[in-house]
């Protein structure tokens, strides 16, 4: 089933980042499925922490870009989400190459989304999982 209210895509997506936080960590958007989204980030320079691993802030930085692209794209014409809350769990780390991940909704309602973010590295080894809360503000 598709969730989105708005039209979205990987070239949209790519369009609205560009001098953000996004594009200078070098997040990539990869796919837009009727009920995902799709991104991945390098682990190199910019990225990693000082013991050579992606820095897990870099993974929750990851994991709210997708989780709050997805839920504005959820909302009704309008409409707008914002963050609320955000978690992460660290599970396995990395050393090079790209974490993927991937976003799927767990509540889309009225006033709230929930959204999972499932983040893999090269090997497609589980690195990281994240859920986040955005509130759903009305137009003014």
């Amino acid at each position: 089933m598709r969730v989105w209210q708005q039209p979205v895509s990987v070239a949209e997506l790519t369009r609205t980042s560009l001098d953000t936080a996004v594009s200078h960590l070098g997040i990539e958007f990869l796919e837009v499925g009727d009920d995902f989204i799709t991104a991945r980030v390098p682990v190199d320079a910019r990225t990693r922490q000082p013991f050579g691993l992606l820095h897990g802030g870099v993974s929750v930085v990851l994991a709210e870009t997708l989780g709050s692209v997805a839920a504005n794209h959820a909302c009704p014409a309008g409409y707008r989400a914002v963050g609320l809350d955000i978690n992460a769990n660290h599970l396995r780390s990395a050393t090079s190459g790209w974490v993927t991940g991937t976003t799927r909704a767990v509540h889309i309602g009225r006033t709230t989304q929930v959204w999972q973010i499932d983040m893999v590295n090269d090997a497609g080894e589980m690195t990281c999982v994240s859920r986040i809360t955005m509130a759903i503000l009305a137009p003014r």
